[in-house]
């Protein structure tokens, strides 16, 4: 909770504001959150509907809410944002804007970057048009950079609760370790064990992450349509926020989102029993976003008394029992 904000709905394990977030940033304890995770409006070349900084501005826009966000952080916490790939105006060359600001969080405000990932959105559609549909100069761009910033240079993490399948090839191994290869020291440099044969209950990820961003038939959507309004145009898909807070918290830690949009992030976080706080300074999308805890059976005039509830500022209790909250 934020004590001098009123929220605009609660869960059972969350709280969504409708403020700003270097308001509400302002407000918040000391060392009280365990994971920011969030994605702000791109530094994009067109506005879009949902408010985004030039490319000139972006990078000193952006620094304002993580110099907030840094003693917000617990010793050992993380601050995970997405950022979208950009083009330079009028040529086909790639902006540097994300990596300035990844080099000026770690220079000027004293985070670490633990590690720097990939999210890859292969049902992503080709972009930007003039380059690669008209022009046919470039692929398409569909790979966003995901900072991973840290406190101190060991923040908590555990990789064994983000383990992928796995592949075939590598099951067969541990049928028969034997059959397959033999513990001695590759060219490489890697030294093969005897230990590579254990079954560890999955494979650890690599820093790319190859996840579709293809919502189509959520609940959200359906109740957007029951009350006629657009969803959130830039929506992130929940395996994104559930690999980082799998792994980067524990139940009961506290992940907050400060621009929220639609609120995957708390969705997921209360999927994963974790206690989240979302905010979002746009009315319209904090009201729609409470969409995200519905039950699947919620009626439409329910839904529709919902919307108008929060759109006229009254916090809704979202475990009341017309409106039971639905996991993942």
């Amino acid at each position: 909770m934020i004590e001098s904000f009123r929220p605009a709905y609660r869960t059972e394990l969350g709280v969504a504001y409708c403020e700003d977030s270097l308001k509400a940033l302002r407000e918040m304890p000391e060392a009280s959150v365990n994971l920011v995770f969030t994605s702000p409006p791109f530094a994009l070349l067109r506005q879009k509907e949902y408010g985004n900084e030039s490319q000139t501005t972006y990078i000193d826009w952006l620094l304002q809410f993580a110099r907030l966000v840094y003693p917000t952080l617990s010793d050992d916490g993380s601050f995970v944002i997405d950022l979208g790939g950009a083009y330079k105006q009028g040529v086909p060359v790639r902006s540097l804007y994300n990596f300035r600001f990844m080099i000026r969080m770690c220079d000027e405000i004293g985070f670490h970057l633990a590690e720097d990932f990939y999210w890859h959105n292969p049902s992503k559609l080709p972009s930007p048009i003039e380059w690669v549909n008209k022009r046919k100069m470039r692929t398409k761009d569909s790979v966003n950079t995901v900072w991973w910033f840290s406190k101190t240079e060991y923040p908590k993490a555990d990789v064994r609760k983000v383990l992928t399948a796995y592949s075939d090839r590598m099951k067969k191994l541990l049928k028969a370790p034997k059959k397959y290869y033999e513990p001695k020291d590759r060219p490489s440099g890697h030294k093969i064990s005897s230990s590579f044969g254990k079954n560890n209950g999955g494979a650890i990820p690599s820093n790319l992450l190859q996840i579709p961003n293809s919502e189509s038939a959520s609940h959200y959507l359906q109740a957007c349509r029951i009350v006629g309004i657009k969803a959130h145009p830039a929506r992130f898909p929940a395996k994104l926020p559930q690999f980082f807070i799998r792994f980067l918290t524990e139940p009961n830690d506290l992940v907050v989102d400060i621009f929220s949009g639609s609120n995957t992030t708390g969705m997921v976080a209360e999927s994963e029993k974790r206690r989240w706080i979302s905010i979002e300074k746009d009315l319209k999308y904090t009201a729609s976003s409470a969409f995200r805890f519905l039950d699947k059976n919620t009626t439409p005039g329910d839904v529709q008394t919902l919307y108008n509830r929060l759109l006229m500022g009254e916090t809704v209790d979202m475990t009341d029992t017309l409106f039971q909250p639905k996991l993942l």
